[in-house]
């Protein structure tokens, strides 16, 4: 089974920057595809960016297009998500997740592995 562990977020004033990390721990299995849903209060979950660990091909949701970036490891092994411009709407509870498809992050079908979360508030 696969672990992710997560690290980065905080807190930034409006335009500010984070970075997000997250690191696989143990098999590989089920982690063909990687990346990031966030959650705020009394909003669904969006599905904001993801990668093909493979191929490197990614995914992101209009709303952060432009703003947010991620990439991974040369081992493969870690996906960063590096948020710049951030905005109030950002403030949410940020997850890691990977799953073996990537279309997870746009169907109605959840990842099926994720980490703890890590909130990232953006205050003007």
């Amino acid at each position: 089974q696969v672990k992710l562990v997560e690290s980065g977020g905080g807190s930034v004033q409006t335009g500010g920057s984070l970075r997000l990390s997250c690191a696989a721990v143990a098999y590989t299995y089920r982690r063909n595809c990687m990346g990031w849903f966030r959650q705020a209060p009394g909003k669904e979950r969006e599905g904001v960016a993801a990668i093909s660990i493979g191929s490197g091909s990614t995914y992101y949701a209009d709303s952060v297009k432009g703003r947010f970036t991620i990439s991974r490891d040369n081992a493969k092994t870690t996906v960063y998500l590096e948020m710049n411009s951030l905005k109030a709407e950002d403030t949410a509870t940020y997850y890691c997740a990977a799953d073996s498809y990537c279309s997870r992050w746009t169907s109605a079908e959840s990842p099926m592995v994720w980490g703890q979360g890590t909130q990232v508030t953006v205050s003007s």
